[in-house]
């Protein structure tokens, strides 16, 4: 007698996209050595971190939202702290590299959902000092859609960035459905906009967790 082998249902998900900053990107650091950025370069500086907020929160949200170019948001910078820029981008450089990593594994399971025909994307808010190191040029190639905040002029959970991420994917892949997106964030608060656009979401813990969720969904990696 022969036994009938139970047939494998296929995942109804066509694009898959991922936050960087805590999901493509970790965070290395963690308990009492887990000062932000933002607490990192202002001990750096040796300025109290009000100081700092002050020096850089205008160029700071104008170049989340891409409303002043990197030149100009440098510079302000800069200015307001009365460094040079190239130490500017330095300290900033540094304080990046001591705090993230690249998620290899992750990127493994991108490349393999890539060969599995899934359309691979990113949606991520980033500024003039941020997006160059943690999205490298190669990085960039591996994607289908990228819709970062500084160059889409929006930045997560406004709506409308969901909304052009959308538009981008059906781009790719016409009569795409919402439902058939899947987006995966460590933010809790930006991942409600994509659920109500109708898409799937995973709120991202840790790579097990994550690859869990995505074998729930009927991703297989």
């Amino acid at each position: 007698m022969k036994i009938k082998k139970r047939a494998v249902k296929k995942s109804k998900i066509k694009a898959i996209i991922f936050d960087v900053g805590g999901v493509l990107q970790k965070f290395k650091l963690s308990g009492k050595d887990a000062l932000g950025i933002q607490e990192y370069l202002a001990d750096k500086m040796e300025i109290a971190l009000d100081s700092w907020f002050d020096a850089i929160d205008t160029p700071y949200g104008k170049s989340f939202i891409g409303e002043w170019n990197d030149d100009k948001v440098i510079s302000m910078i800069s200015e307001n702290l009365g460094i040079s820029k190239k130490k500017l981008i330095k300290l900033y450089e540094e304080a990046v590299f001591k705090h993230f990593e690249k998620n290899k594994e992750l990127y493994k399971i991108v490349l393999g959902l890539k060969k599995k025909n899934y359309l691979i994307g990113i949606l991520s808010d980033q500024w003039a000092l941020s997006a160059r190191y943690l999205i490298s040029k190669e990085d960039r190639e591996l994607f289908d859609v990228i819709v970062l905040s500084n160059e889409a002029g929006i930045r997560k959970p406004d709506i409308k960035i969901y909304k052009l991420l959308f538009e981008k994917l059906k781009s790719k892949h016409p009569g795409i459905k919402p439902s058939e997106i899947l987006f995966i964030d460590n933010r809790e608060y930006n991942l409600k906009p994509a659920q109500k656009l109708g898409m799937k979401v995973i709120l991202f813990e840790d790579n097990k967790q994550c690859i869990k969720e995505l074998n729930r969904l009927r991703v297989f990696v």
